[in-house]
């Protein structure tokens, strides 16, 4: 007798996604720092629902090149985080841990994308996680390529910053798979 699962009984649920913020769960506005503009794209405070349902650690990982040019302060990036979680409807500690790179790009930097220190020090911390389990997910080729040099799978979502020809090449050689958005890849992977 032959026995078929669905497509839901084949899934391997993640044991953890690393989420960029702008352009990924919330609209890309360049140099975010007022509350009042923070936007959820569609669809992300239920496919964030679903996956911490499922038992997924969410760790946020941005990089906030605005406050280290001076366009912004820290307090800033945290009253938009704190209107960030209140759009989602989560508390505070739905993220595991959230990693800010405030430093600009030409400064030396802990956490700054695509270095994967801050997924390398998550993953040293929470010994549940097996890193082929582990995702990613951002609108940049500096998320993706952090995932990568973490060890970890990377994912792509349209969201962001465009997606042209030479993108999708570099993503499909380097096993990294497009979605239409968050949401989308979470009804994927969940």
């Amino acid at each position: 007798m032959t026995t078929t699962m669905n497509d839901d009984a084949q899934k391997i649920r993640p044991d953890a996604l690393f989420l960029d913020r702008d352009g990924t769960l919330i609209f890309d506005k360049d140099y975010l720092h007022e509350p009042e503009k923070v936007e959820l794209i569609p669809g992300v405070r239920e496919a964030v629902r679903r996956a911490l349902d499922s038992g997924c650690l969410l760790f946020l990982l941005t990089n906030q090149s605005g406050i280290g040019r001076g366009f912004f302060t820290m307090a800033d990036y945290e009253k938009c985080h704190a209107r960030f979680l209140e759009l989602l409807g989560v508390p505070a500690d739905a993220f595991a841990a959230c990693g800010v790179a405030p430093e600009a790009p030409d400064r030396e930097s802990r956490y700054r994308k695509p270095k994967p220190d801050f997924i390398l020090e998550q993953l040293a911390a929470f010994s549940r996680l097996r890193p082929e389990r582990c995702f990613m997910v951002g609108d940049r080729k500096s998320d993706w390529l952090c995932g990568l040099n973490a060890g970890i799978r990377s994912a792509a979502v349209a969201t962001g910053k465009p997606i042209d020809a030479e993108t999708r090449r570099w993503l499909a050689e380097n096993g990294v798979a497009l979605h239409a958005d968050f949401p989308a890849f979470v009804a994927a992977e969940f």
